[in-house]
């Protein structure tokens, strides 16, 4: 459809996904639908309440590495 050339067919497979639409992942707590399966997981940890990254110096928790980081720069 777009071109694009991928060298897995699982590349290729979650690339067609966005061409049709496809969210084969669901949340059994909201319904929220995924393209992938890693950003449902990392949508279950909202549920579970999980903040596995903490900050070292305050012991604040955040779900993403990344919020972590962003924090870590205000200290």
């Amino acid at each position: 459809q777009c071109g694009k050339g991928f060298r897995q067919s699982s590349n290729l497979s979650q690339h067609l996904r966005i061409h049709r639409s496809e969210r084969p992942y669901k949340c059994p707590h909201c319904g929220k639908d995924f393209r992938q399966s890693s950003n449902l997981c990392q949508h279950l940890q909202i549920h579970r309440a999980e903040r596995p990254y903490k900050c070292p110096q305050c012991g604040k928790g955040f779900r993403r590495r990344s919020n972590l980081t962003t924090h870590q720069r205000l200290h």
